[in-house]
């Protein structure tokens, strides 16, 4: 990843010089709003880029200072990649300070270096006095080993020590967002005349080009990118890391707000809880601990929204500085996914008092704590999509496509397919498949492969028990039997096993037992044969098939379709619902009529009647299926061959 991929955020206590150290490194004032310039308060997000003499280039935000903003500072550094934390050397470490510092810690932003601002107004003795404080207020945590630098914006005193620790950061940082789907976290929406609408923020993960069609979350609307904007200049592509602005089409400021995310289509689904990996701060005023089910304020991306936090396993609540699994059922629906950071606020009064890791991002409302679903979050904090996956699996009560498994872990489908493969190859998972055109590729246990083939053959089995003239039962009624929960699809797998371990047979949308259907299917032949004696008994004058039915003692269903089996043989034809013929006696009138009507001859109905050598009662419906099959036309009163 190249360096100026990255983005830098400030933090610190309000006044302590963060927006004029911005200016005097980049030239540019953060801010931008009237009352902030008025009041010397950063409220809002501002945003500069800075060029470092190395040639870095680092995209800037400069985030709120004041207690009130709090929830703007975290807006801004769930982007960022390193940081630029602003002690004042007349005030030193102040509560905003601290508040700050910990955001940083619970996002795990990489990199941290210290400006020691303000330095004109003290001397050098307390300069060093400030920056031992400093050193030991980071003592013991991630960032003990970050640089500390003294300068003035006013004077401009270390300002280039500043950009060469800046760089040297920048050198050793990494990006936080790996993933190859654009997101990103809107922070600012406004519209510019003739333009439309324009979004802001910092893009996480994967790129957007001009053209790409985008879905904001959580409202799921769809919108196509117009123009690309970064630190003003327009392109065409934007890549993970920057700060960008987005010209959007079909929205307005109404559909698309502060808060939202911007996606690829479909590649995240938005949700009202999630498992995590939580860290305890603690209490600002005690050192009670956080009771499971407490209400908070949940920080993701750019949005807050309020909802509960549940210990898993646990109704004891966090004691402070512990770490533990937790469940977090929101209020509002949030876009995170596996990996994200997130921070929680104390209900009232609001204060920092932990955060961590999204893990399975749609959790069933559970917090039992079985060995299955602790492995699967075990394996998901430490970041092995693989074994998440296996775990996943695990967990599946039914057959599972690998979609299925990289949804319930949180993992990709790449990480879903490998471990799917390997739990195949090693026969702890079956793969199945329906014959189904389009259907999905599925995959569950041995066990459960065994428990639905004995169902199948079960329900067949009572059903023929009940039907002893029928050949088979439909699939759905089967399903319905078997495995009402499984959807059609599911079922078709299964039902496609099932076939091919002869534990069933399916013939279109009919399913029979192998051996219990056999009965019914000599029945069925037999009604065939009595049948079609009867239609070639008939010479070409048969009663109806209700009719023959009823002298041969045929049940009609039984006899209906032994009817379809002589037509799908080609012994028999059905020229109406209660009239059909012999194919013999069929083919007679055929060669009757076209006799007649040969060398373009033109017939009536009375004509070809005689011609046939039948009644009106058969004349006129076997003319109709001429007509139909396209063998003759009427010509007002009289038929013609149409020459097939």
């Amino acid at each position: 990843m190249k360096n100026h991929d990255l983005v830098l955020g400030t933090a610190g206590h309000i006044d302590h010089g963060k927006s004029s150290l911005i200016l005097a490194l980049t030239g540019t004032n953060p801010d931008r709003l009237s009352e902030e310039k008025q009041r010397g308060i950063t409220i809002e997000l501002g945003f500069a880029r800075l060029s470092l003499d190395d040639g870095t280039t680092l995209g800037v935000v400069d985030v709120p200072g004041h207690e009130k903003f709090v929830r703007q500072m975290i807006s801004g550094s769930t982007g960022i990649d390193m940081a630029l934390l602003c002690i004042a050397a007349d005030d030193g470490v102040m509560p905003q300070t601290t508040e700050h510092l910990a955001v940083l810690e619970l996002l795990r932003i990489p990199t941290l270096v210290v400006a020691l601002t303000k330095t004109d107004l003290v001397d050098d003795e307390w300069v060093e006095f400030m920056i031992d404080e400093v050193k030991g207020r980071l003592a013991g945590g991630p960032y003990e080993n970050a640089e500390i630098i003294a300068v003035s914006s006013r004077t401009g005193e270390g300002l280039d020590d500043l950009k060469a620790a800046l760089g040297r950061a920048a050198k050793a940082t990494k990006r936080q967002k790996a993933s190859d789907s654009a997101r990103l976290p809107i922070d600012r929406v406004f519209t510019i005349k003739g333009a439309g609408t324009v979004v802001t923020g910092t893009l996480w993960s994967g790129t957007i080009s001009i053209g790409d069609e985008l879905e904001v979350l959580p409202s799921g609307r769809m919108s196509r990118v117009r123009s690309i904007q970064i630190h003003g200049e327009s392109v065409d592509r934007a890549e993970a890391g920057h700060r960008v602005a987005l010209n959007l089409n079909a929205l307005s400021t109404e559909e698309v707000r502060p808060g939202d995310f911007l996606a690829a289509p479909h590649t995240v689904t938005a949700t009202d809880r999630f498992d995590a990996d939580f860290t305890y701060l603690g209490l600002s005023s005690s050192d009670k601990p956080l009771e499971s089910g407490a209400r908070v304020h949940v920080s993701h991306g750019t949005r807050e929204v309020t909802g509960r936090i549940l210990r898993i396993g646990d109704e004891q609540g966090f004691k402070p500085g512990e770490r533990a699994y937790a469940q977090i059922r929101l209020d509002e629906e949030l876009p995170v996914s596996w990996q994200d950071r997130f921070i929680v606020r104390s209900y009232s009064p609001v204060h920092v008092i932990g955060g961590g890791l999204v893990l399975r991002a749609h959790p069933k409302c559970s917090t039992t704590a079985t060995p299955e679903k602790i492995a699967l979050l075990d394996a998901l904090r430490d970041g092995d999509g693989d074994r998440a996956a296996e775990c996943a699996f695990n967990l599946e009560k039914a057959p599972v496509t690998c979609e299925g498994i990289a949804h319930a872990a949180g993992c990709s489908q790449a990480a879903a397919r490998r471990a799917l493969e390997s739990l195949e190859k090693s026969r702890k998972a079956v793969r199945l498949k329906s014959d189904q055109a389009g259907s999905s590729v599925y995959f569950t246990t041995p066990r459960f492969v065994q428990k639905m083939r004995s169902a199948i053959e079960n329900a067949l089995l009572a059903f023929h028990n009940e039907n002893p003239t029928s050949t088979g039962m439909s699939k759905e009624a089967l399903r319905q039997k078997a495995a009402a929960r499984l959807s059609p699809d599911c079922f078709d797998a299964l039902l496609a096993d099932a076939q091919a371990a002869k534990h069933a047979v399916v013939n279109g949308g009919e399913v029979c037992h192998p051996r219990a259907g056999a009965g019914a299917q000599a029945l069925e032949k037999q009604a065939a044969k009595a049948l079609l004696a009867a239609l070639r008994e008939a010479d070409g004058s048969p009663a109806t098939l209700d009719e023959i039915f009823s002298s041969r003692k045929i049940e009609p269903s039984l006899g209906r379709r032994a009817m379809a089996s002589l037509e799908k043989a080609g012994e028999a034809v059905r020229i109406t619902k209660e009239l059909a013929f012999s194919t013999g006696a069929l083919a007679q009138f055929e060669q009757a009529v076209r006799t007649r009507l040969a060398d373009g001859a033109s017939a009536s109905a009375a004509e070809l009647r005689d011609a046939m050598g039948t009644t009106r009662k058969y004349a006129i419906p076997l003319l109709e299926y001429f007509d139909d099959k396209g063998i003759t036309r009427r010509s007002g009163d009289e038929r013609v061959l149409t020459g097939r």
